[in-house]
């Protein structure tokens, strides 16, 4: 079975997600790699078969979007010439995470798709929203990758459909410490506007993931380190509490491990503020933005309870099995396949731990 996978990479949690599902996925069959956007910093080693530019999300210094660089990347004339040369209809199922040029190239050529990942939760209305909704975010979720055939991930399963996150294996098979410092990655801020506040937090160590930094380098009490998937692992798993914001792999991460967690949501990005109204649903406590108010804001929260931990009903492998099989149950074309002969659980040997029926 030939599958497209096609990947968001308007930031780290869709390629960490794409790096974690990859060996399950080839289990199925050959598995090309569509990766549009160009904001991770991920290292990664995916097999990537077409790239694009994509419809890419930046960031200022101070919590919210670069709207003005935006605009001048976006291009709707080179976006639809890509969409109509995507061959979708050479892969026998397509799996999109949030792509907006893999979902147009499907309409145009009436190939259908499933829509999987965390956007694709906000298809259902249960799934948590701030208590002032933005019509131009809701559309935006609504229709920048629409299908008819979602499985979605959160926090909770608000609905039919809706599982549990993936979970890194590195996270899943971890035993959390706390060794007392805090761990940061605020990436729409700068450097200089997060140390400044952490600072004043001088009885804490911090440990803040930069993406301008190339070597660790220390502060007073912040040590600055470049972002690197293996030691943020590490310096979460053993911290006493996590600063990010309201994302989602992360967070998930995070209140699996037990950690405190404190978010910023991007300013402006109503995903993020979606995000955040499910964090609350876990006693995380939530900043809009970094004020002069943040260093007491943190010693408070340093202070305070642990959110409720995060369990796991399904393993990424049974989440996968699903996303398969509602890819092929749409195909038009299934004579060539014996749909009663598709992978299950059992026909795949990987470990799998740190979930709860």
């Amino acid at each position: 079975m030939k599958i497209l996978y096609s990947v968001q990479a308007t930031g780290n949690g869709h390629i960490a997600r794409a790096i974690e599902l990859l060996p399950f996925m080839q289990q199925y069959g050959e598995v090309d790699v569509f990766l549009s956007g160009s904001n991770s910093t991920l290292e990664f080693d995916l097999p990537i078969k077409y790239r694009s530019k994509g419809l890419s999300l930046f960031y200022g210094n101070r919590g919210g979007l670069n709207y003005l660089r935006m605009a001048k990347e976006f291009s709707p004339l080179r976006i639809f010439k890509e969409a109509n040369q995507l061959p979708v209809e050479k892969y026998d199922i397509v799996v999109n995470d949030f792509e907006s040029i893999t979902a147009m190239a499907c309409k145009l050529k009436k190939i259908p798709f499933v829509h999987f990942g965390h956007q694709a939760s906000f298809a259902s209305a249960n799934t948590p929203r701030p208590l002032k909704k933005d019509l131009a975010g809701e559309f935006l979720l609504k229709y920048y990758a629409a299908a008819e055939h979602n499985i979605g991930l959160h926090f909770s399963c608000y609905d039919k459909d809706i599982y549990s996150p993936i979970i890194k294996s590195t996270i899943l098979n971890a035993t959390p410490v706390d060794k007392g410092h805090v761990t940061v990655y605020l990436s729409h801020y700068s450097d200089e506007v997060v140390v400044d506040q952490l600072l004043k937090v001088r009885d804490v160590q911090f440990h803040v993931f930069s993406k301008k930094e190339k070597q660790p380098r220390r502060m007073g009490n912040v040590l600055l380190m470049p972002v690197n998937n293996q030691s943020f692992n590490i310096s979460m798993i053993s911290s006493a509490g996590v600063i990010t914001g309201a994302g989602f792999e992360t967070p998930a991460e995070a209140l699996f491990l037990g950690k405190k967690l404190l978010c910023l949501p991007i300013l402006g990005q109503y995903e993020q503020l979606c995000n955040a109204a499910a964090l609350e649903q876990f006693n995380v406590t939530i900043i809009e933005k970094i004020s002069e108010l943040f260093s007491f804001q943190v010693k408070m929260w340093i202070n305070g309870i642990a959110p409720k931990q995060l369990t796991l009903s399904k393993s990424t492998l049974d989440i996968l099995e699903l996303v398969i099989n509602k890819a092929f149950s749409h195909k038009s074309n299934k004579s060539d396949f014996n749909f009663d002969k598709l992978l299950t659980p059992s026909d795949i040997s990987f470990p799998l731990t740190g979930y709860s029926a």
